[in-house]
């Protein structure tokens, strides 16, 4: 933005997530992934089912016709990065007839994972293979935690580390052959269940009563920052009226209008309102419920921007707090809407090396009726990463593996603006736009309170490397939770429950080699690697 129902428990103090995103496509024209494609292969992704039976007897599926193509790819990207752990799944239906076989193939489908960004993509895939039956649905499930993979490299980590991983392929009987097959595949799904819960709301704004915003929680910025003017050759004048900010009815409406107002002697065309939060944290989710305007020319925005910012006539700026100047102070997208229901989130930060020049992350998701109807837009922020979602289903996940004052600005408190904007290609019959929203609010975890934040990762294992004995220490309050161990080729060797502070694994018996220890933890999962010897 810089650069340019939960009905039941509404009055509650305490909500509980274990928070699963999804992305997927059913193929009847109204899943997450807008960008299927085939490669060295034919597809078509609204076919009737030609097999309407057993588990699926939905309308249309996906079509997929390798002709003698040796590669015979399908898949997507654009949906941001994968987050891999013991609780992220791939799945989806398949029937392939026996009927639609030439040659000689073994029946198997592979989901492989790439880096798009790549120029030879495949070099550091990861795959798993995992066979099927001919001639019925089948369900078939992807856990890169737990499945047997096979990296292309053997240079490439295990996945579990990895946060590059932004396209999915899929292929039907291997490659490098030129047999023939046809197959269908429906109901594609990628989802993950975060572990870490978020019960305690600690900040909100439920937009009730009549009038003026309430301002012991919001502070309307308005003067300009830069010279006569906003970011982005922006058009309007924020202002502090009750005429583009006001509560009625239990929600919030933000206005931006087509109207001449002059301010800080300057003479604007349009007017709008900027609400910066008088309350600022550290890690959490933010909840965001509204219905979003329409029009070309205007953006409405939900986002957060570090605390110690020194933008002029920003309320911390004002307060004491600017000490630093963006990006490197960090901002997170919640939801901009550039139109064409599409939801845009980002991520922003300095460049590596310059603290002056941003760099950013973005991805979106298209979501029907975002003008019409209201829609949670949130973001989950802990230690390791910045996950992004529409009515709960992810679209962007920030989570850079090397963690400094160029990636990772994010460790430091933020706060919350909500505003309109006016761009300079605003149509000349513009009127007025309103952004509605039902209620802002931020959770955090009731174990990560300020008294004990610490001691959530103030995880020891030891020796390494290893010889018999692994010891896990662990702080009490994560008492019973859970270890696993890996391969470093993904295998799951042992699972154990810490039921006490100080858990000793018998590693005897383990062949010389490389392992990961992954520790579920109540801020998520921690990975550690060991060596045997």
């Amino acid at each position: 933005m810089r650069k340019y129902i939960l009905l039941a428990f509404l009055f509650s103090t305490t909500l509980f997530y274990a928070q699963l995103q999804t992305i997927s496509d059913n193929f009847e024209g109204n899943g997450t992934i807008l960008s299927w494609y085939g490669s060295d292969c034919g597809m078509d992704n609204h076919f009737v089912n030609p097999y309407p039976s057993g588990s699926n007897t939905s309308a249309t599926v996906l079509k997929y016709s390798d002709t003698g193509g040796l590669y015979a790819n399908i898949g997507f990207d654009g949906v941001g990065t994968f987050n891999l752990n013991n609780n992220s799944t791939f799945s989806l239906k398949i029937y392939v007839p026996s009927n639609g076989l030439v040659g000689n193939q073994t029946n198997q489908i592979s989901l492989k994972l790439q880096n798009s960004l790549l120029t030879d993509p495949w070099t550091t895939q990861c795959e798993i293979i995992k066979p099927i039956v001919l001639n019925q649905w089948q369900t078939v499930t992807f856990n890169f935690a737990t499945d047997t993979f096979v990296n292309f490299s053997a240079a490439s980590p295990n996945p579990l580390v990895r946060s590059d991983f932004n396209r999915v392929l899929l292929q039907i009987n291997g490659e490098n052959n030129t047999s023939q097959v046809v197959s269908y595949i429906d109901d594609f799904q990628y989802t993950v269940t975060n572990t870490v819960v978020y019960d305690h709301l600690v900040w909100s704004d439920e937009f009730d009563g009549n009038g003026a915003v309430n301002y012991l929680k919001w502070y309307p910025q308005t003067q300009f920052p830069v010279g006569s003017s906003w970011f982005g050759n922006e058009q309007q004048h924020y202002t502090s009226r009750v005429d583009n900010a006001s509560v009625s009815n239990g929600t919030l409406k933000i206005v931006a209008k087509q109207e001449a107002y002059f301010n800080q002697g300057v003479t604007k065309q349009y007017t709008s309102a900027r609400l910066n939060s008088k309350f600022s944290f550290k890690y959490g989710r933010v909840e965001v419920r509204a219905k979003l305007p329409d029009g070309n020319g205007i953006l409405p925005a939900i986002w957060m921007l570090g605390k110690n910012i020194n933008e002029l006539g920003a309320y911390w700026q004002l307060n004491g707090y600017g000490t630093v100047t963006w990006p490197a102070c960090g901002e997170m997208d919640i939801m901009e809407f550039w139109g064409a229901n599409t939801i845009s989130s980002a991520v922003h930060h300095p460049i590596n090396g310059d603290l002056g020049t941003d760099e950013y992350t973005a991805n979106s998701q298209y979501k029907n009726g975002v003008t019409s109807d209201f829609h949670v837009y949130a973001v989950e922020w802990n230690n390791e990463r910045i996950t992004f979602s529409v009515d709960g289903i992810n679209h962007l996940n920030y989570e850079p593996l090397l963690k400094n004052q160029y990636t990772w600005p994010f460790d430091a408190e933020q706060y919350i603006l909500l505003n309109i904007a006016v761009l300079s290609n605003v149509t000349t019959n513009f009127v007025q736009a309103t952004m509605e929203i039902d209620y802002v609010r931020v959770y955090q975890q009731s174990s990560l309170g300020t008294s004990n934040a610490s001691n959530a990762t103030n995880l020891v294992v030891f020796p390494n490397p290893v010889t018999d004995q692994l010891h896990l220490i662990i702080p009490e309050n994560q008492i019973g939770n859970s270890a696993t161990i890996y391969s470093i080729l993904g295998q799951e060797i042992n699972s154990y429950i810490l039921n006490t502070k100080q858990t000793v694994i018998d590693v005897s018996t383990f062949q010389k080699g490389i392992y990961l220890v992954k520790i579920a933890t109540s801020s998520g999962i921690k990975t550690y690697k060991i060596s045997k010897e």
